[in-house]
């Protein structure tokens, strides 16, 4: 089944979308997370909640957020970012940095308990001893990481707030196939769910190994 041009359109906006907002997330939540999984520190069980109860927030509410921050009354209003792929950028990336940290943190807290004392025993600097922890944890943050894509590229409420389904300009596959459904378009509205599904499968693929070899990890 060969897609549209308009499908194609979509779809690279899509990935380009969720990409730019997952990396930009794993930049500021890798180092958070592995901050909170090898350091204890006053108010570190306060943060802690709060990256847990974000991982869980509705992304409607992120969407209704930052619509209110961007559009014309809003604080960053002036910027006329509002209905602009950047508007969905950045609410994508509110929605997965809590995921990246919250994965990356108990990723490391599970690496922590068995390598500090080893790394110790071995001469190992204080540096080397976090670097070597962070590179042990690593399939457990590229857990984080692809959980993050997988929710980011099949969210709709947030990017339709905020990113409005212009064509051509902020349509992405979820906010088109809504659109392509409703208007009787049911073959790129299948198309597009299609290459959602397998864009999801993959991610999602990579999830599960990653928890597999962590389970085998623990059973070692």
């Amino acid at each position: 089944m060969l897609l549209s041009p308009n499908v194609v359109e979509i779809i690279l906006l899509s990935l380009k979308v969720t990409t730019t907002a997952v990396l930009a997330g794993a930049l500021a939540g890798i180092p958070l997370g592995a901050l909170l999984g090898l350091y204890s520190f006053p108010g570190k069980r306060l943060i802690v909640a709060l990256v847990f109860t974000c991982m869980g927030l509705p992304p409607v509410l992120i969407g209704v957020v930052i619509y209110l921050m961007l559009s014309r009354s809003g604080p960053l209003g002036s910027m006329e970012l509002l209905f602009t792929p950047q508007a969905m950028i950045l609410a994508q990336f509110l929605l997965v940095t809590p995921i990246i940290i919250g994965l990356t943190m108990t990723a490391v807290q599970a690496k922590d308990r068995s390598y500090r004392e080893t790394a110790k025993s071995l001469g190992a600097s204080r540096p080397q001893m976090i670097w070597t922890i962070i590179k042990e944890a690593r399939r457990g943050i590229w857990s984080g990481i692809a959980a993050a894509y997988g929710r980011a590229i099949a969210e709709v409420g947030a990017v339709m707030l905020v990113g409005g389904n212009i064509e051509h300009h902020t349509r992405v596959m979820t906010t088109a196939i809504i659109l392509e459904t409703r208007m009787g378009h049911f073959t790129e509205g299948l198309q597009l769910g299609l290459v959602l599904l397998l864009v999801s499968f993959a991610f999602n693929s990579v999830l599960m190994l990653g928890m597999m070899e962590q389970l085998r990890a623990y059973r070692r």
